[in-house]
């Protein structure tokens, strides 16, 4: 009895901390909108599959996603053809990540592959 209390307070455990994880999408308008919207912390990557820089802070995002905290969702824009997102967002080179609570933006990633950085920026939208 005492090994399934266990095992059940464990995977209560991962389920909070599962729902309350970095998530990774394709970048949608509709996405965005609804994180706006719902006034929820959103970040957008503007990434180029040429980009070495790019592909770092992927994998730097991608070990973040089991870290338990990081309650936001990571949209996944091309950077070479949602030319209107980064007019709209001002976005002049690949490697970027805007960070949002809502509409405002809370921080701002230019080439940074460090994930004390990419941490750092993602934990001020929440």
């Amino acid at each position: 009895m005492k090994i399934a209390k266990l095992v059940l307070s464990a995977l209560l455990a991962l389920g909070a901390m599962a729902s309350h994880a970095l998530d990774i999408q394709p970048y949608s308008a509709a996405a965005l909108a609804q994180a706006q919207k719902a006034n929820k912390p959103v970040a957008l990557h503007f990434h180029a599959d040429w980009c070495p820089t790019c592909r770092a802070q992927e994998k730097v995002l991608q070990g973040l996603t089991s870290e338990a905290g990081l309650d936001l969702t990571v949209l996944v824009a091309n950077y070479d053809t949602e030319k209107d997102l980064k007019r709209r967002f001002k976005v002049r080179a690949q490697s970027t990540l805007v960070v949002l609570q809502g509409e405002k933006e809370t921080y701002r990633l230019v080439g940074d592959t460090s994930t004390g950085g990419i941490r750092g920026a993602l934990k001020s939208a929440l």
